[in-house]
């Protein structure tokens, strides 16, 4: 136990992993404010809560589920002489989901796309409002999942940086929210990592493995020089 506490290899994983759901957990949590706000205000808090709750539940049982079908490394066919099995299908899908996923979001950033969701006229029950929240928790979940699984190869790391991540984003939604739409070159780095890790992912699934530690450093590597970037904007508009 100790020496699992002790591996730096698993805090950067938590680190990294950590950032990367905050970053790709906006989204999110912009789509549960704009469905609650169709309840009366003496509701909306309640509804966030609970489907918050429900909605971490559920994230975590996805993960849980997405991990052990990645466990399953039985070959049961092969290509060209690479066996495949249920967890190199899952990898191979996952990235294939996470690169077309990141290029859409980057499209829509580039191009200045949006797809808003309105709320509906009039007032939603408690319990259909959760329920909406849950089932886009879901869609939302799936892209999480699969990079947790691209950053991390144990299950308690992954659900701490997705417990973690959703904590810090309930209790600093409005800062981290404000940050990102003063800086949206941020989430386009994270979802440049996206993409990264879908290629890492495809990699991986037909046995080409990429050392997490070059992920790692071209992932600091890339912050680092956005963090520089940032700054230098800053001095020059106070300039």
């Amino acid at each position: 136990m100790i020496q699992y506490l002790t591996d730096p290899g698993i805090w950067a994983a938590l680190v990294t992993l950590t950032l990367l759901e905050i970053i790709l957990g906006i989204d999110n949590l912009i789509v549960i404010s704009i469905l609650t706000d169709a309840l009366p205000r003496t509701k909306q808090s309640r509804a966030r809560r609970i489907g918050l709750i429900v909605a971490l539940i559920t994230r975590v049982a996805l993960l849980s589920l997405a991990f052990m079908v990645a466990q399953l490394e039985s070959p049961i066919f092969s290509i060209r002489g690479v066996w495949i099995s249920w967890r190199d299908i899952l990898l191979i899908c996952g990235g294939i989901f996470l690169l077309a996923k990141g290029t859409t979001e980057i499209h829509g950033k580039v191009e200045g796309a949006s797809q808003a969701i309105e709320p509906s006229e009039g007032t939603r029950s408690m319990i259909a409002v959760v329920f909406q929240i849950v089932a886009m928790d879901i869609v939302f979940s799936f892209d999480s999942v699969m990079t947790a699984i691209g950053i991390a190869n144990q299950l308690p790391v992954m659900i701490a940086a997705i417990v973690i991540s959703m904590v810090v984003m309930v209790l600093a939604i409005n800062k981290i929210a404000d940050f990102i739409n003063r800086h949206p070159t941020v989430k386009v780095l994270g979802l440049s990592y996206m993409l990264l890790i879908g290629m890492a992912l495809i990699g991986e699934g037909f046995d080409a493995k990429i050392p997490k530690g070059y992920l790692y450093f071209a992932m600091a590597f890339s912050f680092f020089v956005e963090f520089i970037n940032i700054q230098i904007r800053r001095k020059t508009k106070s300039v």
